[in-house]
């Protein structure tokens, strides 16, 4: 398979990860070497699901080291509408600045989720709640660097890998060689899809970096979160050593149907739909909704 573009290799952006280990999520901070621009990618907003109630540790933390480094942010992406954990990008565009945006896929699982969640008219499935929508091929600035988007789906209609230099943010669409790969059952996903989805990234040089958003210690080891091409194309268990399309699609459509909804996929799904805004009933106060048989 051959790439749109040529990475950059000789960009190194400056890469600070933060573990959340309520929900296994990576979110990072990319900061341009040449500058005191970066970006924030797939952030975390906390939320005590049982109490109905949240808190912005996560998001502090990430705060704490932009203002302690004097970053500017640029933009806050989201590499697509996760279901494990709540995005808390309005929270950070408001303390931090910086454009929020998401793949133009996001369309299709706001008008998916959208029925699930039995949202009115005044609920817009354009895409509108986010400054930028993401085509595939699209290019954007991180100070010096440019930032370039692929369109990896499979696990979701919207999920993207952003390619900065010689580093790229795969989402949910690769995880370490011995974690394999995302689900594929949830609505708009496909196995297929998935496995051509990752070829793609394998199709970037094997030095690239790639930086995954969720890691769960298989088998016991340390968490972990970077990794390269080359170590996912020799290694990856699901993937890697040239499995074959057949081979995945059936591996991975066996897995799935093991497998147990994510604890807050109801509330994460309401909320990054909306890029991180959480909805309101008719008086204005902040309330969730649970459908019933509907996922």
């Amino acid at each position: 398979m051959t790439l749109q573009f040529q990475p950059d290799m000789q960009v190194k952006p400056e890469v600070t990860a933060f573990f959340d280990p309520q929900t296994n999520t990576i979110s990072y901070v990319v900061k341009d070497p040449a500058s005191q621009a970066c970006a924030i990618v797939d952030s975390v907003l906390d939320i005590d699901y049982a109490a109905g109630r949240l808190s912005y540790e996560s998001a502090d933390k990430i705060i704490d080291h932009v203002t302690a480094n004097g970053l500017t942010v640029e933009w806050i992406i989201e590499t697509h509408v996760h279901a494990d954990h709540l995005s808390a990008a309005p929270y950070l565009q408001e303390k931090l600045g910086g454009k929020i945006g998401i793949g133009d896929q996001i369309t299709i699982v706001q008008d998916t989720f959208g029925k699930v969640f039995n949202e009115g008219t005044e609920f817009q499935r354009d895409g509108s709640q986010f400054d930028r929508l993401f085509a595939d091929g699209d290019t954007y600035q991180v100070g010096a660097m440019t930032a370039h988007v692929m369109a990896t789906p499979g696990h979701t209609p919207a999920c993207q890998t952003h390619v900065i230099g010689d580093a790229a943010f795969v989402g949910d669409t690769l995880f370490m060689p011995d974690g394999g790969s995302a689900r594929a059952d949830f609505p708009g996903g496909d196995a297929g899809v998935l496995y051509d989805s990752i070829q793609r990234v394998l199709a970037l040089p094997e030095a690239t970096r790639l930086f995954m958003c969720h890691d769960y210690g298989p088998n016991g080891r340390d968490i972990k979160w970077e990794t390269t091409v080359a170590e996912e194309k020799a290694h990856n268990i699901h993937v890697g050593a040239g499995k074959s399309r057949d081979e995945f699609v059936a591996m991975r459509t066996a897995r799935d149907e093991t497998l147990d909804m994510p604890k807050l996929i109801i509330p994460s799904l309401q909320v990054n739909m909306r890029a991180g805004e959480v909805p309101q009933d008719d008086d204005g106060n902040p309330m969730l909704k649970v459908p019933i048989n509907k996922l």
